[in-house]
């Protein structure tokens, strides 16, 4: 599942020179994390009622669907509704795995499990640029998605006949479904997916297809607004049985480790994203060999991933992790600004390392602590809140990296290069552009590109900063007391 996340990076400048959609390349992603956001909250309410089994396999089924959807995609539009659809699947995958997992063995034995399927996951998504670039390069890039078939047999047809212990004791399904609204709390749902879909149209559309200050945008930030904010009454009403009960997100512990994840999401998905168009677009690499140049992205991520997991049971506090990591980040996120056409590969190769080597050791430490701070009842609502947050963020954030770009690439064009159309390169694609622009023009719109990723950049590094503040809050006690069976936790049930 996490391959999917970022497979798509080095596969976008492809996919948007055959849609010719360059200013659709923010929505590949974002409206993975889209559905995935949408959807998120409700997977703890789906978890708590419903047998971890046939939940977990039922969103495995969605993600099966989006990703079929997004390999015959025929248009730009039908690609993001896939992802969407493939995102809504996500979104109760490596929560259910976390769930599951938790309900098979105690607590003090649950930080090497829950570490073992962080380093797994992480190894999908540092790889996945590597994979996507292959198949782009080599086959095609709808093999990106349709490498999900095959591991999805192997992952789910064992599951089928597996027995797994559910966290907490559930009533009869026919039970739940005659009060479903009540037991799911679909008001709330219908009330935070629309307000946040809203936010997330105003800011694609603002700069891009509307001004900001057209009708349109504003109207959709209003709603958003509007929306929200009925919501907060709604889930207060709700107390502990709303879609995110405010009980729980107003613990230190809880909202800090939500906004660090968020926060080194982001960072990691501007990454993941823009750095193969960089490579791409200005240094004229291919997908494969953009791949192959992010190879100390996932080299340093997965070594500090696995070395991360290792230690913390040892040193037993959290905030040491994370706040490596939201000093490296920034560094080397903030580097990454300093791209340009001629820049060396031994720059980009160490501005790389010191990122993700930071963010390899802080990206599982919220995981950690939430982990450590609820007891099984609480457990799936919280690792839900907990991975909302990881994907509303680069939501949120890869709409404006996009706005950011095209902004800058339409006004920075006629700045550097006044004999190219800015139009006709921000329509043609993160590499046809080369066919449109003369040779004596083409060094200054490569200036200009590059200009125009380090502006995104700016943003990368304003992010990995606010992971750094979070990392503080995220609960200075003794994991190692902590990791014995809770008190008054109730047994595993067979389901």
């Amino acid at each position: 599942m996490l391959l999917d996340t970022s497979i798509v990076s080095t596969a976008v400048p492809a996919i948007s020179d055959e849609f010719h959609a360059l200013q659709d390349v923010g929505w590949y992603a974002a409206a993975y994390n889209l559905g995935s956001a949408a959807l998120q909250p409700l997977t703890g309410k789906i978890y708590n009622c419903f047998r971890l089994k046939w939940s977990f396999l039922t969103f495995f089924l969605i993600f099966e669907v989006g990703s079929v959807l997004c390999g015959a995609a025929q248009s730009s539009p039908m690609l993001i509704v896939g992802r969407a659809i493939a995102g809504a699947g996500a979104s109760g995958l490596l929560s259910g795995s976390i769930i599951i997992v938790s309900s098979c063995v105690p607590l003090r034995r649950r930080p090497p499990l829950i570490g073992t399927i962080q380093g797994v996951a992480q190894m999908g998504t540092v790889i996945a640029p590597l994979v996507g670039g292959a198949f782009t390069s080599g086959v095609t890039w709808r093999w990106s998605f349709y490498i999900n078939l095959p591991f999805g047999a192997i992952v789910s047809i064992p599951i089928i006949f597996l027995r797994i212990p559910e966290q907490i004791q559930k009533k009869p399904a026919r039970e739940i479904l005659s009060r479903l609204h009540r037991h799911l709390d679909l008001v709330g749902f219908a009330l935070l997916a629309p307000a946040v879909v809203q936010l997330l149209l105003a800011l694609e559309f603002g700069g891009n297809q509307f001004p900001w200050n057209s009708s349109q945008v504003i109207g959709l930030f209003v709603g958003a607004f509007a929306t929200f904010v009925v919501w907060i009454f709604w889930n207060r009403y709700k107390g502990d049985e709303g879609l995110l009960p405010f009980s729980m997100m107003k613990r230190r512990v809880i909202w800090a480790s939500a906004l660090n994840y968020s926060f080194q999401m982001e960072t990691l998905f501007g990454t993941s994203y823009w750095l193969p168009i960089y490579f791409q677009a200005v240094k004229g690499v291919s997908a494969i060999l953009s791949g192959v140049y992010l190879l100390p992205t996932i080299l340093g991520q997965l070594l500090f991933t696995v070395l991360a997991g290792v230690l913390v049971p040892r040193v037993g506090y959290v905030p040491p992790f994370s706040i490596f990591a939201g000093i490296l980040i920034p560094i080397g996120t903030g580097l990454f600004s300093t791209l340009q056409p001629d820049t060396s590969t031994a720059k980009w190769v160490g501005y790389q390392l010191i990122a993700s080597c930071g963010r390899g050791a802080g990206l599982q430490m919220p995981i950690v602590a939430v982990q450590n701070a609820v007891d099984q009842r609480e457990l799936s609502t919280a690792m839900a809140f907990l991975l909302w947050a990881q994907y509303i963020g680069p939501t949120i954030f890869l709409t404006l990296y996009n706005t950011i770009f095209s902004t800058s690439l339409r006004s920075l064009v006629p700045q550097i290069a006044p004999n190219v159309d800015a139009s006709a390169v921000v329509a043609a694609g993160a590499t046809s552009f080369r066919d449109l622009v003369s040779p004596q023009d083409l060094p200054s719109v490569l200036v200009a590109y590059s200009d125009s990723i380090d502006n995104v950049f700016y943003l990368v590094a304003a992010a990995g900063v606010g992971g750094f503040f979070a990392a503080w809050g995220m609960g200075w006690y003794d994991i190692r007391q902590k990791n014995r069976e809770s008190p008054g936790e109730p047994p595993a049930v067979e389901g």
